[in-house]
């Protein structure tokens, strides 16, 4: 094997690893963003993120929205009916 071939290896490895980083990483971020927000719907919006990426990724940027929605609280007098 040559240089050139080497090299070429190298960076067919590298873009596999980012690859499979970002996948895992686009996952992982809408949980997290709606976890650092306090979102009361946190865990929906971790399992929304990833089935929406593994099955289907256009609505994948739903689950991202979705994360950054502030919910209003339920106020005292709807609690008491």
């Amino acid at each position: 094997m040559s240089v050139l071939d080497i090299f070429a290896w190298i960076v067919l490895l590298i873009l596999v690893a980012s690859a499979i980083a970002m996948f895992f990483i686009m996952g992982w971020l809408p949980g997290h963003i709606a976890k650092t927000r306090n979102h009361p719907q946190a865990e929906a919006v971790t399992v929304a993120g990833w089935v929406t990426l593994i099955f289907g990724f256009a609505l994948w940027p739903l689950s991202v929205i979705w994360a950054y929605v502030d919910i209003p609280a339920v106020r005292k007098a709807e609690q008491q009916q």
